[in-house]
């Protein structure tokens, strides 16, 4: 494919790479860009400025919200988490105050609370499923899908327990992020 010339309505999907390394060994690397999942490294392309525009929506709600309340620490897309045998880096976080480390020079080893992702052109929607997953069976309790297209937010709670939100709803943070609201609209906007 001539990349001089190539369709820009065509999205180029990295292919994951294969290693040998283990997920010790990837933490110790400086490696960037990479998720870790079963052996593969998987790219983290650039997003799209709709994809940053939603999550600077999401961010300028939840991160001042956490802060006034001191209910712990919201984390962008720098961040990320060792979650089971996976090192995944979810668009934002929230971890609470109880369960922050002291140490928070490395990557998480414990998984966040709440973990945000929103939907690329780049991503394999069985693979954003798949990741919704294992952040809930890797002790996530809350994971929201954010669908740029359809405009909606799909809620994670369990494998069972999974609600879809759209423009008309309020996006909250339930148990987790106590009192905590924002129209899904306004992610939107």
């Amino acid at each position: 494919m001539n990349i001089l010339k190539a369709d820009p309505e065509q999205v180029v999907i990295p292919p994951p790479i294969e290693t040998d390394m283990t997920l010790e060994e990837f933490l110790e690397s400086d490696l960037e860009g990479y998720e870790y999942v079963k052996g593969e490294l998987i790219p983290m392309p650039p997003t799209s400025g709709e994809h940053g525009d939603i999550s600077m929506s999401l961010v300028l709600f939840l991160g001042p919200y956490v802060r006034e309340n001191q209910l712990g620490r919201a984390y962008t897309s720098d961040t990320g988490f060792k979650i089971g045998d996976r090192f995944l880096i979810p668009d934002i976080a929230f971890v609470s105050t109880e369960r922050l480390p002291d140490d928070r020079r490395k990557a998480f080893s414990i998984p966040p609370d709440l973990a945000v992702e929103i939907v690329s052109p780049t991503d394999v929607l069985f693979r954003v499923f798949e990741k919704a997953l294992t952040y809930l069976s890797g002790g996530t309790q809350l994971v929201w899908v954010i669908e740029p297209v359809a405009k909606t937010v799909t809620v994670y709670r369990s494998e069972t327990d999974i609600k879809v939100l759209t423009r008309e709803d309020t996006l909250t943070g339930e148990d987790i992020i106590e009192g905590f609201s924002c129209k899904i609209s306004q992610l939107f906007e």
